[in-house]
This record gives C-alpha cells, sequence and structure tokens, in this order.
C-alpha cells in the first residue's frame, strides 16, 4: 500500500540515535512512491537523516501545512517489510533497546549507505542495419572489422575488457567501431555471489538419492504437516549427532517452497555457512531455487545484492548466521535453526536479542513453522517442549546404522604423575594419533583457547603479563612472538626479562591451539600436514573456507581448532577427536558452565565416525568424575538435562526464571562501585515485586577496553512487568556522565 490518492502525513522513525517517531508531511513528488518500510530522507532539525516510514496515518487531526517534508525516498522498494517493523517493535520492547537501534541491524549498511549495483562494461552492435552492407567502410581498419564480424557472430551484448583480450586489441579499436556507429557501449549489472565457488564444489553430492530412515520419514512427516495446517508453530528436532537432521531440514524446506513460500535457515558461526550453502545450492539447484548468503562477514557488495534478490523475489532460501533472521524475505513459512542451543546466536552488543527466540517469535508473526534442531538442546528449549509450547520429533539413532563413536576418558591427573612435567597431549592420545596417520584416516583436536600459550608466568616473583585495559593475562602467539588481549586487541612484544623483578626465568605457561599445533607436527612423520583453525584465521577472507575443503578433501591429516569445528561439520574420513582441555568450560563463572561442557563434548565427539569407519574419541581431563563429562561420555541428554533441571529449579534459575543483567560501567572504579550500589539501594527502598536481586558485584571480567564493571542480577518470572517497574526507577536515577548502565535480557554469558 502506498499514498497516492491518500493523505499527505506519514510516521517516520529516524536513524541514528534518535528513539521517537515523528510526523512528516509528503509532496505530490514523492505520494506514490512512499510505503511502509521504506527508507526516506527526512530534515531532523539542522540536518538531514535517514528514516524508515512506520505508518501512513490520517492528516485529519494534524496541521500538514506546519510539518517539515520528506527530503527524498531513497529506494523504490521498501527496505524493511511489515512483518520486520512489528518484530522491531516487539524487540524494542522485550530487550529494553531502541527502536532506532534494532532497525539499524535489520538493514545492511550497504543498503543504509546508498551503495550502488555493480556494473560491467560491455559492447554490443547499434541498431544500423543491415550492418553487412556497411561493412566496405571498414576495410582500411581490419581489426574493427575483425571485432565487427565477433560482435555479429555473438549476436548480443559482449564483456568489454575480456572481448578485447581475446581477440589482442586495443579499446581504440572499440571506440572507432563506435565512433562510426556500429557498436554501442552499455553497461551490466554483475552480481555478486557469495560462495559462488561452493556451486561447484562437489557435483557427485548432486546424483546421491538419499533414502530417508523411518525417523527420518515419520520426523519429517510431522513437520510437512505442521506446514500443512497454515498455522504458527515451534517443533524441536532432536537427533543424536550423525542421525541426518539436515535431510529432515531439506524435506520440510521442499514441502513450504511448495506452498509458494520462503525459508530462512539460520546457523550459529559464520565457518558453518560454506559447507551449508554448498549442500542446499545442490541440493535445490535442480527445483531452479537460488541460495542467498547473508551475514556479517560478506562484503559490502554482497550483501547488497543479497538483499537485492530477496527483496525483488528472485530468492527463496536464505541461510546465515544470527543477523539472517533480518532478511526481508516475502512469504515466509519455514524458518530452521539449526543447533539452537548455541551461545552464537546471543548478540552481546546492541541490541542484545537471542537469535532462536526471535526467529521463534518471527514465525508468530508470520504464521509460519519454526523448527529448531539440536543433539543437545538447551534446557530453555526442552523446558518449552515440557510446557507443551514446543512440538518434539526424535532421531535416535545414526544413519546406515553407524554406531556413535567409542569415548575413552582419559585422567589427566595420572598422566601428569608419570611425568615430571605434566604432559599436554596423553600418551593413549598420542599413539591413537599414529595409529590414524597410518591408516590415512584423519584426526581432529579440539582445544577451546586460541594462541600457543595463555600467559607470560614469572617463576620468581608471581608476576603475570596482563593487558593494561582489561582485567585478564594476555597470550602469547609465536607467528610473531607478540603478546595480545583476546578482548580489546591490544599488543605488545612479548617480554625476554620478568617487568617486575627482571628475571630472566619468565616462562610461557599454558598452551593454545598454536602450540598443539607444534606438538603433533612434531609427533608425526615430517610429510603429515597439520593445520590450524580458530579465530586468528578468520582475518583473512576465505582462508577458512579453505581449510575445511582441504580437510574435506583429505588434504590435511590433523586439524587443530578451537569451538568452530566442535559442531555441524561433517568429514566423513575423520575416524579420531581428542579434547585437549575437557573441563576448561567447567572452569567458568556462570551457571551454565557445566550445560555448556556438556553440549560442547556430545558436539565434538560427534565429529568422530561420521564415514563408513568407526570413530573414537579421547577425552582429557583433570577433573574426570564432573557430571558433564561423565553424561557426555554415552551422549546422555536425559540423564544430565534431570539432574540440571532440578539443580536450576532449587536456585531459581533459567529456565525457570528470566535472568536478566544490569550492568554498569566507567573509567573509574569508585564511582562505578558507588553508582551500582546506590542503584541497589533505591530497588530496596522501593522494591519491584516478584524479583530476586543479587549483586552489585565486580563482573567476572571486572575491566575491559579500560572500563570497570559492576553488575546486579534480576530473576524474574515475567520479563514485561519487570521492565515497566524497572523503567520508572532507572528515570528517577540520575547517573553520573561518565557511568553508563546496560540491561542485557535473557543474559546468556556473565563474563
Amino acid at each position: 500500500m502506498n499514498l497516492a490518492n491518500r493523505s499527505q502525513t506519514i510516521e517516520v522513525q529516524p536513524l541514528g540515535g534518535f528513539n521517537q517517531a515523528l510526523s512528516y508531511g509528503v509532496s505530490e513528488k514523492h505520494a506514490g512512491l512512499i510505503q511502509v518500510g521504506s527508507l526516506v530522507s527526512v530534515p531532523l532539525g539542522p540536518r538531514r537523516t535517514l528514516g524508515i516510514v512506520s505508518s501512513l496515518t490520517s492528516s485529519e487531526n494534524l496541521p500538514v501545512g506546519k510539518l517539515k517534508y520528506v527530503s527524498a525516498v531513497l529506494r523504490e522498494e521498501p527496505v524493511l517489510s511489515s512483518d520486520l517493523l512489528a518484530l522491531a517493535r516487539w524487540m524494542s520492547d522485550y530487550y529494553a533497546s531502541s527502536v532506532e537501534a534494532v532497525l539499524e541491524g535489520m538493514i545492511p549498511a550497504s543498503v543504509r549507505d546508498g551503495t550502488n549495483s555493480k556494473t560491467k562494461r560491455m559492447l554490443e552492435l547499434s541498431n544500423r542495419e543491415p550492418l553487412e552492407a556497411s561493412m566496405s567502410a571498414l576495410d582500411r581498419s581490419p581489426k574493427q572489422k575483425l571485432l565487427l564480424e565477433f560482435l555479429i557472430k555473438e549476436g548480443k551484448p559482449v564483456a568489454w575488457l575480456e572481448t578485447l583480450k581475446k581477440l589482442k586489441m586495443g579499446d581504440n579499436v572499440a571506440k572507432g567501431l563506435i565512433q562510426k556507429g556500429f557498436a554501442k557501449e552499455s553497461r551490466d549489472s554483475v552480481k555478486r555471489v557469495a560462495y559462488a565457488d561452493d556451486l561447484t564444489d562437489s557435483q557427485e553430492d548432486v546424483a546421491v538419492e538419499v533414502k530417508l530412515t523411518d525417523e527420518q520419514e515419520k520426523a519429517a512427516k510431522e513437520i510437512k504437516q505442521d506446514l500443512s495446517t497454515g498455522t504458527f508453530k515451534t517443533r524441536m528436532l532432536l537427533g543424536i549427532t550423525g542421525s541426518g537432521k539436515t535431510e529432515v531440514y531439506f524435506e520440510a524446506m521442499e514441502e513450504a517452497l511448495a506452498q509458494g513460500g520462503s525459508v530462512l535457515f539460520l546457523v550459529p558461526e559464520v565457518a558453518l555457512a560454506p559447507q551449508t550453502v554448498s549442500r542446499l545450492r545442490h541440493r535445490f539447484r535442480k527445483h531452479g531455487e537460488d541460495v542467498v548468503v547473508w551475514h556479517s562477514h560478506l562484503s559490502a557488495g554482497e550483501r547488497l545484492d543479497a538483499w537485492s534478490s530477496i527483496t525483488r523475489g528472485e530468492a527463496r532460501i536464505v541461510v546465515g548466521a544470527r543477523s539472517a533472521v533480518f532478511a526481508p524475505v516475502p512469504r515466509l513459512r519455514l524458518i530452521v535453526v539449526d543447533e539452537e542451543h548455541e551461545p552464537a546466536y546471543k548478540q552481546e552488543d546492541n541490541p542484545r536479542y537471542h537469535g532462536r527466540d526471535v526467529a521463534v517469535y518471527r514465525a508468530m508473526l508470520n504464521q509460519a513453522v519454526c523448527l529448531l534442531g539440536s543433539a543437545t538442546p538447551s534446557l530453555e528449549t526442552l523446558r518449552n517442549v515440557t510446557l507443551g509450547k514446543y512440538e518434539k520429533s526424535t532421531l535416535s539413532k545414526r544413519i546406515d546404522g553407524r554406531e556413535l563413536p567409542l569415548i575413552h576418558l582419559v585422567d589427566m591427573r595420572r598422566e601428569s604423575q608419570r611425568e615430571k612435567v605434566p604432559p599436554i597431549l596423553s600418551q593413549p592420545l598420542i599413539e591413537a594419533l599414529r595409529q590414524r596417520y597410518t591408516d590415512r584416516e584423519q584426526s581432529i583436536l579440539f582445544l577451546n583457547r586460541r594462541g600457543f600459550n595463555t600467559t607470560m608466568l614469572c617463576p620468581d616473583c608471581g608476576h603475570v603479563e596482563q593487558c593494561k585495559d582489561c582485567s585478564i593475562a594476555m597470550t602469547f602467539h609465536r607467528t610473531d612472538g607478540y603478546l595480545r588481549c583476546h578482548l580489546c586487541s591490544y599488543r605488545k612484544p612479548a617480554p625476554r626479562a620478568c617487568p617486575s623483578c627482571q628475571s630472566f626465568d619468565i616462562r610461557k605457561k599454558g598452551h593454545g591451539t598454536q602450540r598443539i599445533e607444534d606438538i603433533v607436527s612434531s609427533l608425526l612423520p615430517r610429510k603429515a600436514v597439520v593445520m590450524r583453525i580458530d579465530a586468528d584465521m578468520m582475518t583473512k577472507k576465505n582462508l577458512f573456507r579453505e581449510v575445511l575443503n582441504d580437510f574435506r578433501r583429505g588434504k590435511i591429516d590433523v586439524l587443530v581448532g578451537t569451538q568452530m569445528i566442535a559442531k555441524g561439520l561433517d568429514f566423513p574420513n575423520v575416524t579420531l577427536v581428542g579434547v585437549v582441555d575437557a573441563d576448561l568450560p567447567l572452569r567458568m563463572e556462570d551457571f551454565r558452565a557445566s550445560e555448556r561442557a556438556f553440549q560442547l563434548l556430545v558436539q565434538v565427539g560427534g565429529r568422530a565416525g561420521r564415514g563408513d569407519r568407526a570413530g573414537e574419541v579421547y577425552i582429557q581431563s583433570y577433573a574426570p568424575h564432573a557430571s558433564s563429562i561423565q553424561y557426555s561420555r554415552k551422549a546422555d541428554l536425559e540423564g544430565f538435562s534431570e539432574e540440571e533441571m532440578e539443580l536450576r529449579e532449587e536456585f531459581g534459575y533459567p529456565p525457570f526464571r528470566h535472568l536478566i543483567r544490569h550492568l554498569f560501567r566507567g573509567r573509574s572504579s569508585e564511582k562505578v562501585e558507588f553508582y551500582a550500589q546506590q542503584w541497589r539501594n533505591l530497588l530496596d527502598a522501593n522494591p519491584i515485586a516478584n524479583v530476586d536481586i543479587k549483586g552489585p558485584a565486580p563482573a567476572p571480567l571486572e575491566k575491559i577496553k579500560g572500563y570497570y564493571r559492576y553488575h546486579l542480577l534480576y530473576l524474574t518470572q515475567s520479563v514485561t512487568p519487570f521492565l515497566s517497574e524497572f523503567q520508572k526507577r532507572r528515570k528517577e536515577f540520575p547517573l553520573d556522565r561518565d557511568i553508563h548502565d546496560i540491561l542485557d535480557v535473557d543474559c546468556h554469558q556473565l563474563s
């Protein structure tokens, strides 16, 4: 619906820090162009700013003549659909964020900035007829004549540079042909396609006809039934690792597309996108469907062209990480959230939304189906299944009768007793690595810590090299000899002597992925190929994909990595997985530590034995009797969740109540602590009903990027009533301008 033949007053939500919709007049020039969701330029005080048309309102009770007018309509088509505008309003209320911050997160920067589509210089025949009769005019210009003959033969526009290069001619030949009226220059749009090379990556996958197991058939039938109702429903697909959840996703997607709808496919990590995109393109190319990639690591041009393909209805399948939940797909019928338990779905910056929960709400707005898949579902999702809010489908067996990998639990306390220096890799794991290399099979070593060593420690005085702006130890990187902070990216050369006591005995303490890579390389024959994958490698575009592709093709024998390789990736020739420091997650100051340790161990163990050969997993731990580690040995989700749920209910933690974190931060530690305590005093004097308050206390990471941090935690049964009362009190509490406070609803990480 647009403004043609309607009133000339609209509401616009300005972007750029202004959190209130304003009324504007519309001139006749723009009346037929403006729709709900249009991107416009409007005057705001002395400046012009971007804005989103939020509603087309009647002018009966408004003084139209006194209103400022829309300056320009920046795009022909709306940049946001009506369901995304409704989603933005809900997110603003639920996550205590400004509407404009949510809207900015929904619209790619390349769209807001007015980035143009990429074009290519073309050469084509002019309309001059008949060309053959006039070619004698080119007898003295043999190269021009040759070029004209080429254009006649092609019969369509050709790429300027490629054609001249092919014919070994210069620009002047083409320009001369244009001047004589035989040809003309034109422009053609160039579509920038992310992961375009995946279209031809593994042709053998196309011809394979997959036969679903009985469990897969049953799950697919249940989801198709959900889709056939045309109403909102959320279903959890619980499938052990290697049970074929992806094939069930594909069956559901085919049904949604057959109904004329579109599909969103969310993955937790950018690293998983290439493999998912490749499988989707091979599967749906036969149906003539285009698959668009959407995530923050794309170039501005790739995001713009992806957005354009979606808004024009050319692509009905969108795959991407967290932000893909905002893709403006029309006729949305299905949202798949793969590995729904992953913390990566939670946005840590404003707006602090959870991608899984936003996906569920967006499905509700569209009366679509939301499918949540995982081998280790979050306790929140399991709780919603128990309460009857979500339906459940189960895949309890691996496809083709494959067995779950054999789990070996290595007690590193005993290993340490055998050596003078505590070993990093146990002897059983070393022997297994060597045997796999001999058998020409592949291995994965997992450690959730990048770098070469974790810290530099002086044994004489106890000095630890810490970041000057953050309250964590710096990490040594062997590749350049620098110490780096993984929070703020500050770096400095590693010292040769202790800065505190000048001892030359300062040592590198601990181990990271670089160190493991070196150790494994030294243990295997020289021709063995060992590669590392972690966040440090993500700085070079496509390097991550190149390494994974080489590993899939068998060019790499051992892959060492962080949590990026722990989920979703499918490598049939991997028969050994080693978890180097299994109890590392248990050392986090977080009530979710046990849940995350269990999920991580089950997921990383699931990378083994996905082909025809049996798999083995070695879990090295200094706390082998921890419940999460014991339950992970048999992937016992039921046993673990039952025990963990009892503890959560006893203490009133999620999923039985919502956890909201209130963080105070500033340059002065004393000021931050003072205002956090004053706020607690205000709440004690004027309490909010049905909420438990913990704190204030220093955050686990008390200082980040030069800012000191204190927090309070609120536990409540319902978010909306709490926020209503919270905002009333917040307005009565003036903060020093050097102190900022942040609210994180459904907080997932207490760092």
